[in-house]
């Protein structure tokens, strides 16, 4: 009963979640008026807001959600790493460089989300081109994280940098509000230019996550079962790095879905691969869902993203490592 329980929970967290985003905000829908609008009976003001504000934001807020939570639960079982995330690699902070960047440049939101998606992809690619250097002299896993641990303190000292250099009248606030993280200026147009690669990513991770479940064995067992292992946790990578670079080009820098939700999927659902993937990503778009309607509807300025996540998932996470010591 562990599984029909464990997708019943998911299924009505995220029914809840989404139901609360659309009805809430600064100007309220009643749930009763929904069903109007979604059939154009009602072409108002509610429905203005809905199709042009709201539902934008709510789909941003699913897809980076499922993003981080699908990327992170595939790198934890990956790596056998409770403690992965999805900027193991050094994909947000490559991401975030790009980003600011783009910003110091001056260049338009669409470039910025541009660069922000090719430095995410260029950071793992230089991690990956730094761990073969070095091939052949330790554990490859291993090499790949002190790669990119190595690269991401690199790229956070560059966007130190930039934020040095920065105007600190123009500059400055939308490169520190970018990198706390925010859906506020979501767009149709950003979420259908964020959707492919996203998906793509996660459709992968998805159609491996069979096979994801050998990598947990270690390098050898899972050799020994056939597994080509080094083009598996290669293919894994691109597709949690993809999706992972899109949401984050996106949205911004938001922490602890990735470390967080992960747990609480295999808490939910048990440690299986070919289940916890689609439950981390059901779970982690419930979770961001739910974070978003409070960071717009907590005070009289909108909060955070990545403040929000930080204050909700540090406890969170540290019940999730108290429980399990219990166990």
């Amino acid at each position: 009963m562990r599984g029909p329980l464990a997708w019943s929970v998911a299924a009505a967290a995220l029914a809840a979640a989404l139901l609360g985003a659309l009805a809430v905000g600064r100007f309220p829908i009643a749930p009763a008026q929904l069903p109007a609008i979604l059939s154009g009976a009602e072409a108002g003001p509610a429905a203005i807001v809905f199709w042009n504000i709201r539902l934008p934001r709510v789909l941003a807020a699913l897809l980076v959600g499922a993003a981080l939570a699908g990327a992170g639960a595939a790198f934890q079982g990956m790596f056998r790493n409770p403690l992965a995330s999805p900027d193991l690699l050094g994909v947000s902070a490559g991401a975030s460089l790009g980003a600011v960047l783009g910003i110091f440049l001056g260049l338009p939101v669409a470039a910025v989300q541009g660069m922000a998606f090719a430095g995410g992809i260029a950071a793992v690619a230089g991690v990956a081109a730094l761990a073969a250097l070095v091939r052949g002299r330790g554990e490859p896993m291993l090499l790949l994280i002190l790669a990119g641990i190595a690269l991401g303190s690199l790229v956070g000292a560059a966007i130190s940098l930039l934020k040095a250099l920065a105007d600190p009248y123009n500059q400055l606030p939308a490169i520190t509000f970018w990198l706390l993280g925010s859906l506020s200026a979501a767009t149709r147009g950003d979420v259908l230019a964020a959707a492919p690669p996203a998906l793509a990513g996660l459709l992968l991770l998805v159609l491996l996550r069979w096979r994801l479940n050998l990598l947990t064995l270690g390098e050898d067992e899972a050799r020994a079962l056939g597994a080509s292992t080094a083009w598996l946790r290669g293919a894994a990578v691109t597709g949690a790095t993809l999706a992972t670079a899109a949401v984050t080009a996106l949205a911004g820098a938001v922490g602890w879905i990735g470390l967080v939700v992960p747990h609480m999927a295999r808490l939910l659902g048990g440690p299986d691969l070919r289940r916890l993937i689609p439950l981390s990503m059901l779970l982690g778009a419930a979770f961001l869902l739910a974070v978003d309607t409070l960071a717009r509807t907590m005070g009289r300025t909108e909060l955070p993203l990545g403040v929000l996540t930080a204050v909700l998932g540090t406890p969170l996470f540290l019940w999730l490592l108290a429980r399990g010591r219990r166990g």
